[in-house]
């Protein structure tokens, strides 16, 4: 009878490939949360404006919610980059 072994990736390309998809989903939050401020989110509305405090950590916000969108699947670019990234690491 012949037995199936599953073969897994050694430990450390596991981690860079992590490491990778990490930076490809920064990326993408950074893109999409420059996307976000140009159409508007995170403009302080004069009806109801927390003043200075909530200018100051209103970018925080955006890129949470960025980084919430790419969780959830994003736009895809962060898959792009990853394999953009992926490839000019085997080429090295």
């Amino acid at each position: 009878m012949l037995t199936v072994q599953s073969v897994q990736a050694p430990p450390r390309v596991v981690e860079e490939n992590k490491a990778l998809m990490a930076a490809a989903q920064k990326l993408e939050a950074s893109f999409l949360a420059e996307m976000l401020k140009s159409a508007g989110l995170g403009a302080t509305s004069k009806e109801f404006g927390g003043g200075a405090g909530e200018d100051q950590f209103s970018s925080f916000l955006v890129q949470e919610q960025a980084m919430a969108m790419v969780k959830a699947g994003g736009i895809g670019l962060s898959e792009s980059l990853y394999e953009a990234l992926k490839e000019r690491q085997d080429e090295h």
